[in-house]
């Protein structure tokens, strides 16, 4: 059985920083890509981050870009994002996910396995 825990999510302030953590289990994915999604109550789900199987690529939305890492360990099969300077509108559920190929893409649909999030809360 496929799984994705996600971990590291928490109340802070702004200006902060969080690093979350998600865990894969069932399969190997180190052939794919992997990615970190966000949802905030009342808006779709969007792209955050991707990186690919060697981690040799990644990919950030324009929101984030210069304050989120993303990296991966595909010995210990997981994927880690680094938030740094959190704002109040970074405050979301956020996702991990399994993709189908070897390079991130931002849409949800290139994307199989999804955990089942963990909440992140940024106060002002």
């Amino acid at each position: 059985q496929v799984q994705l825990v996600e971990s590291g999510g928490g109340l802070v302030q702004a200006g902060a920083s969080l690093r979350l953590s998600c865990a894969t289990s069932g399969r190997s994915f180190s052939i794919y890509a992997m990615g970190w999604f966000r949802q905030a109550p009342g808006k779709e789900r969007e792209f955050v981050a991707g990186i690919s199987r060697n981690g040799g690529t990644t990919l950030y939305a324009d929101s984030v870009k210069d304050r989120f890492t993303i990296s991966r360990d595909n010995a210990k099969n997981t994927v880690s994002l680094l938030m740094n300077s959190l704002k109040p509108e970074d405050t979301a559920v956020y996702y991990c996910a399994v993709g189908r190929t070897i390079i991130p893409r931002i849409r949800a649909d290139d994307y199989d396995y999804w955990g089942q999030g963990t909440q992140v809360t940024v106060s002002s």
